[in-house]
């Protein structure tokens, strides 16, 4: 937490973190990365199918015929967890009673996030996106749970497909997560899911990354750290300032990485703008 620390990096009063690092000149460079125009989301569909994996379903009101001319319908939804694909912001996690860049935990109220909320990053992203995809790169389907991801898997995947991961970029990690929960069923992810084992945190913040994604939370589950559970959540939101995405499905872009040998594209989301909110649904895109 104090050696990975970017608090004061871009002054005492930056809300952005590691977004910092998509630049002008980054967004205008990925931008030269679409040369097909094809675009794959890389959003689960809601779910609205109570499950060991997703016990808040997505809600879902019809309101048929309104005013003998509109079809309408009202969302509830609980984005945090497992289910849903979702942004998170840096009020989301604190540690010691401090968010990052110092902000105090006590600044979220139940009026919402004062400081590091998500509206901070309410003109959206555009950047280099790049799918590391472990199960690829290991030649299984997916990862069994509680697989754990090392920084070094991370440059045997760089060294085989010759892409460096670099400042600004929005990395995606690929366990397969959904592939298997399609074959063998959901199970408990909150207690057993492959992903980052806690020493990806320092490989990531060398890189300068502004975004990491994943198909899961991002971290092993168990972590392998005594004591915290959450410890990949925990560096990157508070120390580092990296915001997260949260249960992407990774399937689809995966069968498109690999079939074109490419992966790399130009990555773009945006979060709903809601005044004190910790994060957002979100239905992020990769076009190449």
């Amino acid at each position: 937490m104090t050696q990975l620390s970017n608090w004061g990096r871009w002054g005492k009063a930056d809300q952005m973190g590691t977004a910092n690092f998509i630049t002008p000149e980054k967004r205008r460079e990925a931008a030269k990365l679409v040369t097909e125009g094809v675009s794959v989301s890389i959003s689960r569909n809601t779910d609205s199918t109570k499950a060991v994996d997703n016990n808040a379903p997505f809600g879902h009101k019809m309101m048929i015929g309104v005013g003998g001319e509109f079809n309408m319908d009202e969302y509830d939804v609980a984005y945090h967890g497992f289910a849903n694909t979702h942004f998170d912001a840096l009020s989301h996690v604190f540690y010691q009673g401090k968010m990052y860049n110092g902000f105090p935990q006590s600044s979220v109220t139940d009026a919402g996030a004062g400081q590091l909320a998500v509206t901070a990053y309410r003109d959206g992203f555009l950047t280099r996106g790049v799918l590391i995809d472990i199960a690829w790169l290991k030649a299984v389907k997916y990862l069994e749970p509680s697989t754990a991801i090392y920084p070094e898997d991370l440059d045997a995947w760089e060294k085989k497909t010759g892409v460096r991961v670099g400042s600004g970029d929005a990395v995606f990690i690929r366990t397969g997560r959904w592939a298997r929960r399609a074959e063998k069923g959901p199970w408990d992810a909150s207690t057993h899911s492959a992903g980052l084992h806690a020493s990806c945190a320092k490989w990531l913040k060398d890189r300068d990354v502004a975004v990491l994604g994943s198909d899961g939370s991002h971290d092993v589950l168990p972590s392998l750290v005594e004591g915290v559970a959450w410890p990949v959540h925990q560096i990157l939101l508070v120390a580092v300032g990296m915001p997260l995405f949260d249960n992407c499905d990774l399937e689809n872009l995966a069968k498109a990485a690999a079939s074109r040998n490419r992966w790399t594209f130009l990555f773009s989301a945006a979060p709903l703008a809601v005044d004190g909110g910790t994060g957002s649904p979100v239905n992020p895109n990769a076009t190449f």
